[in-house]
């Protein structure tokens, strides 16, 4: 176990389910610091369309945002360094790491005894490769040159998902396979104290409130920000399938679409992220959860607090 005074505080949960705001309360109430598991907050100009806590809201330090320039490479393995020397130096100065964010990969590299294989590193020549053979052949091509390699890791990736196939090659290229490593995510021991609160709401009362969230991105200034990266130079980065919020404006900005359009097939995509969350937590038997339907993060952050007290580091 890694060795800290306190355990780190873990609040998971859907997009739009409340954790911002509840663990920012936490980390207030017990002195301490909020570290970001969000895959789409490190990268530096996408505030609005990731839900990014604006600077001028943040009552205690983040960490975690505007890590990289969008499109620069980054990975479950980087961020794990990243939030240990977090928790390390938080602790160091006598706070509480209050871990938060709901992208599950990144909560488990940062609290579990996960090793990443060479493949998940930047710069990896067989990424490179497979990517090129991808662009040059199809997402079609790229599939099934995997289905004739490893037909297990195959079954459980969709064709068009080029990233989640590429990194299949790369872990063959370091004698596993993603369909391996899935099954034994469930018994990869903890390496930090951490006690897990998750935040559940109803999925129908998720789906409005994910509805009314994207509607609010686009009255808090969306289609400039994605105009702005455009200018920068970060097309690539934005547009990117793991994007949601931007490649879909900027379909519009190129007249693909309509404006309107965009905000129906973001909401769309973000509910089935948000499914696709829950299903992920939902595995994880440490995590107690806390009805977030009725969004009152100073109900929510009490309660979470009352059930960090019952817990054993």
């Amino acid at each position: 176990m890694l060795e800290l005074s306190a355990p780190v505080i873990a609040i998971v949960g859907p997009t739009a389910s409340g954790k911002t705001d509840a663990a920012q309360i936490v980390a207030e109430r017990l002195g301490g610091e909020v570290v970001s598991a969000d895959s789409m907050q490190i990268y530096r100009g996408m505030d609005i369309g990731t839900g990014k806590l604006p600077a001028s809201e943040r009552r205690v330090p983040h960490h975690g945002f505007d890590l990289v320039d969008p499109g620069e490479p980054y990975s479950a393995a980087l961020f794990q360094a990243f939030a240990r020397r977090c928790f390390r130096d938080i602790d160091a100065r006598g706070k509480r790491a209050v871990l938060c964010g709901g992208t599950g990969q990144y909560v488990q590299a940062a609290i579990d005894d996960f090793v990443f294989p060479k493949g998940d590193q930047v710069e990896n020549p067989v990424r490179e490769r497979w990517t090129a053979y991808a662009e040059e052949h199809g997402n079609q091509a790229l599939w099934e040159a995997l289905e004739a390699r490893d037909p297990a890791s195959a079954a459980v990736i969709h064709p068009n998902n080029v990233r989640r196939v590429v990194r299949a090659f790369e872990l063959l290229e370091d004698g596993t396979s993603l369909a391996e490593q899935r099954a034994k995510l469930a018994s990869i021991p903890q390496l930090v104290p951490a006690c897990f609160i998750g935040l559940s709401v109803d999925p129908a009362a998720l789906n409005a409130r994910i509805d009314a969230r994207v509607d609010a991105m686009f009255d808090a200034g969306l289609v400039d920000e994605v105009a702005h990266l455009l200018q920068s130079g970060f097309r690539d980065g934005i547009t990117a399938p793991q994007a949601i919020g931007y490649k879909e404006v900027v379909a519009a900005l190129d007249g693909e679409t309509t404006m309107e359009e965009a905000a129906t097939r973001i909401k769309t995509a973000t509910h089935r992220y948000a499914k696709r969350q829950r299903t992920w937590f939902r595995k994880d038997r440490r995590i107690r959860w806390i009805d977030a339907t009725d969004p009152d993060p100073v109900a929510q952050a009490a309660e979470a607090l009352s059930l960090v007290g019952g817990v054993v580091a």
